[in-house]
């Protein structure tokens, strides 16, 4: 079946990456690292496999931990919102390849506990 694309809101929906296609580009891309932006508790209950956690309010302290400003960063929150705070940060500390997944309510994949 064709869904015929009608409005501006059709075309950002079909045409829109979500967070499992980035997480097969994250996989695809060499020295790619997964950056789970939520609470401690919140990467407990259920991460991405292999995602480190490093909360937003402690994103600016995390350089270190992420490897040089060349490392692709895939990041990711609840629902977008932290995430993309996060990557504006990143890219300010001078990350050069930080992508925007969104959230993991979309992930359709299994999670890592």
């Amino acid at each position: 079946m064709v869904r015929r694309i009608e409005t501006q809101e059709d075309f950002i929906l079909f045409s829109k990456k979500d967070i499992n296609d980035y997480a097969q580009e994250a996989r695809d891309t060499n020295g790619a690292v997964l950056v789970d932006v939520r609470n401690r508790k919140e990467y407990e209950q259920g991460h991405l496999p292999g995602a480190v956690n490093i909360p937003l309010p402690d994103i600016q302290f995390s350089i270190g931990k992420l490897g040089p400003v060349s490392t692709p960063l895939f990041v990711y929150c609840l629902s977008g919102a932290r995430s993309r705070q996060a990557c504006n940060n990143l890219k300010k500390m001078g990350y050069e390849h930080v992508v925007n997944m969104g959230g993991i309510s979309r992930w359709t994949g299994e999670l890592e506990k």
